[in-house]
Order: structure tokens, then sequence, then C-alpha cells
């Protein structure tokens, strides 16, 4: 059986790829006078020269042709104390800024009060990815707000890094 003849079980693939933490960002853009926004546990900075991070939103997300639309957009890493920020920036419809305290940057972009940091980009490029797209954005501007653990997702849940000596 050659490697493209491979099935593999999606309820599976979720299940082992699940083992692997990811932290838990929430990217947001200025459109049409309003903020949107969707969460994402799929961030990674991709290059230094030149400075680009990337995501990987669903294809079926309605949030990311909003948030495409805008050109430009923010990630906000979120500390493991702000799943109410979260659980409201995961809602559906007009609803996912309720709750949340956010400023608007220099640049127009919303920034989520009290996030672990904020990184400003411009769109780079989206391609195909399966059922997702790969998002690249340039990075424009960049702050750590402060030194805190991080939200993490696991196996379903969110919590926070524990240290173990």
């Amino acid at each position: 059986m050659s490697v493209s003849e491979t099935t593999i079980d999606p309820a599976e693939f979720r299940k082992v790829l699940g083992s692997y933490p990811t932290g838990v960002c929430v990217v947001t853009a200025l459109v049409d006078g309003e903020p949107a926004g969707m969460v994402i546990g799929s961030f990674t900075s991709v290059s230094l020269d030149p400075p680009l991070v990337g995501f990987f939103p669903d294809k079926k997300s309605t949030s990311w042709p909003i948030i495409e639309k805008a050109g430009h957009f923010c990630v906000n890493v979120l500390g493991s104390d702000q799943q109410d920020v979260c659980r409201a920036a995961n809602a559906k419809g007009a609803d996912k800024f309720v709750g949340i305290e956010f400023t608007m940057s220099e640049r127009n972009m919303p920034v989520i009060a009290n996030s672990i940091a904020s990184i400003e980009c411009r769109l780079y490029s989206v391609t195909e990815a399966g059922d997702h797209w790969f998002v690249m954005g340039e990075v424009i501007r960049m702050e750590t707000v402060r030194e805190d653990d991080p939200m993490l997702f696991h196996r379903g849940r969110y919590g926070g890094f524990a240290e173990r000596m």
C-alpha cells in the first residue's frame, strides 16, 4: 500500500493530533466599522525575512472571509486567565465582542486588552490546504504586553502551562 492510498479515520486523526497542545489566539480585524474575530489554535511563526506568521482557518469558517476582507489583522495571544475572552470570541454572529475589552491600534485593528502579546499583520497570502486555508501575514507591529502563562488547548480542553520540577 502506498502513502497516497492510506485512509486515515478523521476521529482517530483528531484524537492523535489532540495529544499535541497548541496556544490559543484571537485574530481580530475591523471591517465596515465593526470588530471581527475568530479563535485559532494553529498559529505559528513562518519567516524572519520577511517577518511572516501563519494560521489555518477552516474553509467552513464564517469569520475568516470577514477578516480576509479587511486585508490586515491582529493576532492576540491569550493568557491562561482569559478563558472568558476565548468563549466570547468563539460565539457565533455579532456577539463575539460582547464583554471583550479592546482598544484600536494606530493601524485601526482591535487589540484585546490584557492579552500576552499582539501581532499586527498585513495579509500576505492565502493558500488552499485541504479543508483549511493557510493564511500568512506580514508582521508590521508587535508587542509583548505582559509576561504570563499562555492559554493552551489540549485534548479538547483549555488550560495553562504547568511547570514541573
